[in-house]
């Protein structure tokens, strides 16, 4: 039962743009699915060999999608997908105990999760955040987008083959100038809808060449035709085991520092303040519960999606709305076969192109970060901090960790992560930046209205 204001169990939402009817609002959901389609399946790909299946990350991106819009009151336009930062962990676990065992891996760092939701609800979120201030999480952030670059350029000049083509960088290239003439000169409704309209016309385009047989084998059908129009999802129940899990639980530490980046990434980009409202607690604890339920039948660990982040920046259409009727999509090709394979038939040169477009904006949002909040750089510490940073991060440092018998590894992004906020912590000179918040989101806000104007 909700309160006097009717908004206790689910938020007034603000974030609805009242031009945008039902039909745009679809084909803006349907937008969303095909930008998260190509990193979702991909989890499922990789891991395919331990058992995880395409069809359950799809239904388990949809539902938990959905299942954190409700425990965040609706109030978030944020889409959950297949994490990639658990696919070594998962590999491992599975390899050495069995892949049931590694899905109870993954379910006890969805309730880390839970745990860090409680503390951040008792503590209070401002007191967490000073662990996590902009110089720390708009560096990540910027780091999430750099850290994808290589996988974008080789999606676009190899086409996921590993043989860099002349032909992959024409579709990139094709798909990449689709998008930038869209969002730059299009008008009206058509301008927000950059990534869907740029993969429909490069896939026309790459099975008219392929049928003419202009350029051959661009587009391979065998898996449409292969493909059952309806099938039920083959979900797997997890199971436990601590060998198991003390390998995979403790990635929740790197991937909770990735959900703050990108909640404060949607804060800027939407102008919000999420943290606040609905809460980084609601936010934790939807991102932590959605990982359980997924890996509890099979799915892999879910998180909070860059790609459609990207979306929101590129678009200006925050409406939650659309991310949940993305999910139903998501939803419905979990049950039929035969379309999520024509999906997945279009070519990853073209993915690649757009890609450059969406993780280029991650990082700029990142930047972006940094300014909006005053960050000084002529201060020595917070050089310092982001230098090791976006070395540790792009570099892809590794630091083995050895408990027992069990081994744990931090690299990458994750690595980079403790060691800023390490570094924040025990350097002097601190910005106080939750003094300049409100005057960077009142400068934030007027530039928004002067490019609408």
């Amino acid at each position: 039962m909700a309160n006097k204001s009717g908004n206790f169990f689910w938020e007034k939402n603000d974030l609805k743009d009242p031009s945008v009817g039902p039909g745009k609002l679809a084909v803006l959901g349907l937008q969303h699915t095909f930008t998260m389609f190509g990193a979702t399946i991909l989890v499922p790909i990789i891991l395919s060999s331990i058992g995880m299946n395409i069809s359950v990350a799809l239904f388990m991106a949809g539902v938990c999608t959905l299942l954190f819009h409700v425990l965040t009151k609706g109030g978030v336009p944020l889409f959950l997908g297949s994490s990639f930062a658990f696919i070594a962990p998962v590999i491992l676990a599975a390899t050495a105990y069995g892949f049931e065992n590694a899905l109870g891996g993954i379910v006890i760092a969805g309730c880390l999760y839970v745990v860090m939701a409680i503390l951040v609800f008792f503590v209070g979120p401002h007191r967490i955040l000073s662990w996590f201030p902009p110089i720390v999480t708009g560096t990540i952030i910027m780091v999430i987008g750099l850290v994808l670059a290589p996988v974008a350029i080789d999606m676009a000049s190899t086409g996921g083959t590993g043989n860099i083509t002349a032909t992959s960088w024409l579709l990139a290239l094709m798909s990449f100038l689709i998008v930038v003439i869209v969002s730059v000169f299009m008008k009206g409704f058509l301008k927000v809808l950059p990534v869907l309209i740029s993969i429909i016309v490069s896939y026309i385009i790459a099975v008219i060449l392929t049928v003419t047989g202009l350029i051959p084998d661009l587009v391979d059908f065998a898996p449409v035709a292969d493909a059952a129009w309806f099938g039920i999802p083959k979900f797997t129940v997890a199971k436990f085991d601590i060998r198991a899990i003390m390998i995979v639980a403790p990635v929740a530490i790197c991937t909770m520092v990735e959900h703050i980046g990108d909640i404060m990434a949607i804060n800027s980009i939407c102008n919000k303040d999420f943290i606040k409202k609905p809460g980084l607690h609601r936010t934790l604890l939807g991102d932590g519960l959605a990982s359980c339920f997924s890996a509890m039948f099979g799915g892999p660990a879910n998180t909070t999606y860059s790609e459609n982040t990207g979306v929101l920046a590129l678009t200006r259409q925050f409406d939650p709305n659309i991310m949940r009727i993305a999910a139903v999509f998501a939803i419905a090709l979990g049950f039929i076969p035969k379309l999520a394979a024509v999906i997945s038939t279009i070519p990853t040169a073209i993915i690649g192109g757009i890609s450059i477009v969406l993780f280029g904006m991650i990082a700029s949002v990142g930047a972006r970060l940094l300014v909006d909040n005053k960050v000084n750089f002529h201060k020595s510490r917070n050089l310092i901090i982001a230098a090791a940073i976006l070395v540790l991060g792009i570099g892809d440092a590794l630091i083995p960790i050895i408990i027992g018998d069990v081994e744990i590894s931090l690299f990458g992004m994750a690595l980079a992560a403790i060691v800023g906020i390490i570094l924040n912590k025990i350097l002097p000179g601190a910005d106080d930046y939750r003094k300049n918040i409100d005057d960077a989101q009142k400068a934030a806000e007027n530039a928004n209205k002067s490019e609408d104007a």
